[in-house]
């Protein structure tokens, strides 16, 4: 990319985040402070056993964001380590992941870092990258969210040691800020 070719693609940039900001602002706060549920959100927290009308303090918020993150790690580096066993995958025979290397790519996709020390089109079978990183992506970016949301609010309750749920942050800003942007 050419010199004039950057500079114009980051003012079209800039342009675009001064245009997008206050209504996309403006969505997100309703998003994250609606007291509405919607079906799609109740039938989530039926499955994971959430209510979604609890508030919790900073160590119970704290906590399951630990918890999911740990889930999640645990799910996708077992999940990398059988690939060879599941269908999708890209050769025949399928190649193993060693430990390290699905540890690595497990804790990097869940602190949202992306950091991969292998080809991934060679090595990740579609089935791992579908189902495994590919929903961390928007799981780690969820969580992102989540937790600054609840620093935003930790600064706003002054009087208040409830930062709101995280299961309920974390839901809402995968279904409705994520996947429709």
């Amino acid at each position: 990319m050419s010199t004039s070719a950057g500079i114009a693609f980051l003012a079209l940039l800039v342009v675009a985040l001064v245009v997008v900001h206050v209504p996309l602002g403006d969505y997100m706060y309703h998003v994250y402070s609606s007291p509405k549920d919607w079906r799609v959100e109740k039938v989530i927290y039926r499955i994971i056993g959430a209510d979604p009308k609890a508030q919790q303090p900073w160590y119970a918020y704290a906590r399951s964001v630990l918890a999911f993150s740990a889930v999640s790690v645990l799910f996708l580096f077992f999940f990398q380590l059988l690939q060879d066993k599941l269908p999708l995958h890209l050769h025949h025979p399928a190649t193993p992941m060693t430990p390290a290397l699905a540890w690595n790519t497990a804790i990097s996709f869940v602190t949202n870092t992306n950091w991969q020390a292998y080809s991934g089109e060679s090595t990740q079978g579609h089935l791992v990258q579908m189902a495994g990183l590919a929903v961390q992506n928007f799981a780690s970016a969820a969580v992102g969210m989540a937790v600054a949301i609840a620093l935003v609010r930790g600064f706003a309750r002054i009087r208040s040691h409830e930062l709101g749920n995280f299961w309920v942050d974390l839901v809402r800003g995968t279904l409705l800020i994520l996947l429709l942007l």
